[in-house]
């Protein structure tokens, strides 16, 4: 497998650009609680957040929730939406519980689904994902797919709790017969539970995250390089990225 890079034909492990190709697909897919083309909506407007100016305003003060004023986003989306959206493209990093329990019960505008927060989330983490792939490699941004026809099952895991984060999740023990169940696949770690109110999402994000940083059991193999780069260099490259993105995981 080849891709174009600054003029030059260069090898794309398989495995990745397999899973590329599965991610875009799912984001054009009708989710668990959004359709295709919600799901897709959600994905542009993560794209168009970063030129927001009440964003690039809120960013700038000492607190954002001192900033008033309207999102310049998409008329097709609800307000609630938007908010999360923008908030999570852009100023993540100072996201409060009291923020999220405001989407959660409504107010100035109507309520949003925690189970529909989260599935955005995962939307974000993918689309995300999917772009900087593509600035890193000085391409331009690919154009988002047609979306999918179909319904979200919008089916909620009877055993999420609250009792680990600021929304409800899904232990690996009060996995349903019915629930999806990822861990067995990507790991039970407290990152692997943040998306799994949406058992999907797991899967959509890690099967991705996996492929373009390492599988679970690979990160501590200290013995065996996986990539085409060291661990080292792997995790130099992710240590400042974290750090300009105010990440402390």
């Amino acid at each position: 497998m080849e891709i174009g890079v600054a003029g030059e034909m260069l090898p794309m492990r398989e495995s990745l650009a397999r899973e590329v190709e599965i991610a875009w697909g799912r984001l054009a897919q009708p989710g668990t609680w959004w359709t295709g083309a919600e799901r897709l909506a959600i994905a542009g407007e993560a794209r168009r957040a970063q030129d927001c100016g009440l964003c690039q305003r809120r960013k700038a003060a000492l607190s954002p929730y001192i900033v008033e004023g309207e999102h310049d986003g998409a008329a097709d989306l609800a307000p609630a939406v938007v908010e999360a959206v923008h908030r999570l493209v852009t100023d993540a990093g100072r996201i409060t519980e009291r923020w999220i329990q405001s989407l959660l019960t409504g107010g100035e505008m109507p309520a949003l689904e925690e189970t529909g927060y989260v599935e955005i989330v995962g939307v974000i983490a993918m689309i995300t994902a999917l772009d900087v792939l593509h600035q890193a490699l000085g391409l331009p941004l690919r154009d988002l797919p047609a979306p999918a026809a179909g319904s979200p099952n919008r089916r909620r895991p009877e055993g999420a709790k609250r009792n680990l984060a600021w929304v409800s999740t899904l232990a690996p023990e009060d996995v349903g017969p019915d629930d999806p169940n990822p861990y067995p696949v990507h790991g039970d770690k407290n990152i692997h539970r943040g998306l799994s109110l949406v058992p999907q999402e797991v899967f959509n994000f890690f099967d991705l995250d996996v492929e373009l940083y390492l599988q679970d059991h690979e990160i501590r193999d200290f013995a065996h390089e996986f990539r085409a780069i060291s661990h080292a260099q792997i995790e130099l490259i992710a240590g400042r990225t974290s750090a300009l993105n105010g990440c402390y995981y």
